[in-house]
C-alpha cells in the first residue's frame, strides 16, 4: 500500500512539474480551496510572472512571494497550459489589431419600486434595512424609484469580454465572489442610496452582465445611470409618485406627465411593470450621446406596456 501511495506521489510529479506563467486574467488568490477566505484582498496581475506548484480539481496552487500565506488557490482557467502560455507569449510579440469598443444606441433605464420588490423577497439584505432602519437612504428608498440598472440593448447585448469565471459567479448569484468594483467614493455613497441592492452586491451583477456593454468604466457607467435616476425623481413625475404611495395610478396619468415635465413624444417611451396589482417597476427606453433625460427619450425606442394600472405599495409588509 505504502509502495502504491509513493508511486503515485511519483508519477503526480512527474507529470505536473513547477513552472512560472503569467496569469491571462486578474483573479483573486484565495487562501484555501473553497474560496472563504481571500488575506489582504490579494489579485494576481497579469504583467507578473507566479510559479504554479500545484494544480488540483481545477484550480492551481500558486507561490506569491512577499504574501502571508504565500501559497495560494486560484481557478485553473487564470493560466494556460505551458504549451499554451508559449504561443500566448509569442502571439503578444505579434502586432495588436485594434479591438473595437462595446457601444450602443439605445439603453434601457430600469427603475424599481422598492416596496413592492421587498413584499416578495423579505429576507434579502436591503429589505431588512429597509425596514427596520431610519436612515435617511431607508425613507428615500421607501418614497422613490431606485435604480435597478441601465441596459444596453438590444436585451441579448450582455456579458461583453467577460471571462467564463465571472459569468458563472453571475449566473449563480455568487456576486459577493465578484472583484470589487473601481468606484469613486462619491459613487458608492450615491449608489448606497438609489440603489438598495448596493449591500447585496446587485451593484457587482449590473456591471458585469449589461455595464461591461456599456462603453464605458464602471465609475462613469454608474454616474450616469445615477444622474437619470436623480433627473426622474427629482421632477413632477417623481413627485407624483411620492405623494400617491398606497393609491391606485393608471398609465394614462404617468404617460400625460411624462409628455408634460419631458416633452411631447415622450410618454411613447415609457412602460410601467406590474405584478398582482402592485407598481414593481417603471421602465425608460432612451437613445444615447446626452447626460439630459429629455434628450435621451426624445431618441428611445417606442414602447408597449401591459399594465395599465397598479398600487404603489407602502412600506412595510
Amino acid at each position: 500500500m505504502n509502495k502504491l501511495i509513493f508511486t503515485l506521489l511519483l508519477l503526480h510529479t512527474v507529470l505536473f512539474a513547477r513552472y512560472d506563467a503569467n496569469p491571462t486574467k486578474e483573479c483573486q488568490a484565495y487562501n484555501n480551496m473553497k474560496h472563504t477566505s481571500n488575506t489582504h484582498k490579494v489579485v494576481l496581475d497579469t504583467s507578473k510572472k507566479y510559479t504554479l506548484l500545484k494544480k488540483h480539481k481545477g484550480q492551481c496552487l500558486v507561490l506569491i512571494k512577499g504574501e502571508q500565506p504565500a501559497q495560494r488557490w486560484v481557478d485553473g482557467n487564470c493560466f494556460l497550459s505551458k504549451r499554451a502560455t508559449a504561443q500566448h507569449s509569442q502571439a503578444k510579440l505579434a502586432p495588436k489589431t485594434a479591438v473595437a469598443k462595446q457601444t450602443t444606441s439605445k439603453n434601457l433605464l430600469a427603475l424599481s419600486w422598492h416596496n413592492t420588490f421587498c413584499q416578495t423577497h423579505q429576507r434579502r439584505k436591503e429589505c431588512k434595512q429597509s425596514l427596520f432602519s431610519t436612515s435617511k437612504n431607508s425613507k428615500y428608498a421607501q418614497s422613490h424609484f431606485i435604480l435597478h440598472g441601465l441596459w444596453p440593448q438590444p436585451r441579448s447585448n450582455v456579458y461583453c469580454n467577460v471571462s467564463s469565471e465571472d459569468k458563472y459567479k453571475d449566473k449563480n448569484r455568487k456576486w459577493h465572489k465578484l472583484a470589487p468594483l473601481k468606484l469613486s467614493n462619491s459613487t458608492r455613497e450615491t449608489l448606497a442610496k438609489y440603489m438598495p441592492g448596493y449591500s447585496s452586491n446587485l451593484h457587482k451583477h449590473e456591471w458585469i452582465k449589461h455595464g461591461t456593454c456599456y462603453g464605458k468604466g464602471a465609475d462613469a457607467y454608474f454616474r450616469d445611470a445615477l444622474g437619470l435616476v436623480e433627473q426622474v425623481n427629482s421632477s413632477k413625475v417623481g413627485q407624483f409618485f411620492e405623494n400617491n404611495i398606497g393609491k391606485k395610478i393608471t398609465i394614462q396619468q404617468i404617460k400625460a406627465l411624462f409628455n408634460r415635465t419631458f416633452g411631447a413624444g415622450s410618454a411613447k417611451k415609457v412602460e410601467l411593470k406590474c405584478r398582482d396589482g402592485l407598481v414593481t417597476e417603471l421602465w425608460l427606453h432612451l437613445g444615447s450621446g446626452s447626460s439630459d433625460l429629455k434628450e435621451l427619450l426624445k431618441s428611445g425606442k417606442e414602447a408597449r406596456t401591459s399594465c395599465r394600472y397598479g398600487v404603489l405599495d407602502k412600506a412595510g409588509f
